[in-house]
């Protein structure tokens, strides 16, 4: 094939460093459109987007140009630089290490949507903790808990 062509969603979810709840209702709507923009930049369209205090669920469509790492590496350090430029209740943000990366197929697409868009309503009834935990388990992805939460 002469021609390089992709269609990979992916569905991405990072946590704030300790899980602490930085992430205010009202800065929310502002974060989820500069965390767009970096995607668009790095030619990996956001497709949808939900977050609570202590973490963000991102689904796009990954570039075929870029490796997930880059992509989950260039989120994060943008995002982190530029909240700490929103007032003094960023100044000592960071994000986790880590992060939380699974392929959506394009038959499951609406429904994985559905569900980051609605996360605050998620979150009354399951920890983020819970959350992933879940994740895993449903992926089959082994993990050491000792290394998960940072």
């Amino acid at each position: 094939m002469s021609q390089s062509l992709a269609q990979l969603y992916v569905h991405l979810i990072f946590s704030t460093k300790h899980r602490e709840p930085w992430l205010r209702p009202e800065d929310r709507e502002h974060l989820h459109s500069y965390l767009g923009g970096i995607l668009r930049q790095a030619e990996c369209p956001l497709l949808g987007v939900g977050s609570v205090g202590d973490h963000v669920h991102l689904v796009f469509r990954q570039s075929k140009n870029l490796s997930l790492a880059q992509i989950v590496e260039d989120v994060k350090t943008t995002s982190s630089n530029w909240l700490k430029t929103q007032g003094l209740t960023y100044q000592n943000f960071h994000w986790q290490a880590g992060y939380g990366a699974f392929s959506v197929s394009a038959s499951r697409l609406a429904v994985v949507l559905e569900y980051v868009q609605h996360q605050e309503a998620h979150h009354k009834a399951e920890t983020f903790q819970d959350e992933l935990r879940r994740f895993f388990k449903k992926a089959g992805l082994e993990f050491d808990e000792r290394y998960a939460w940072d």
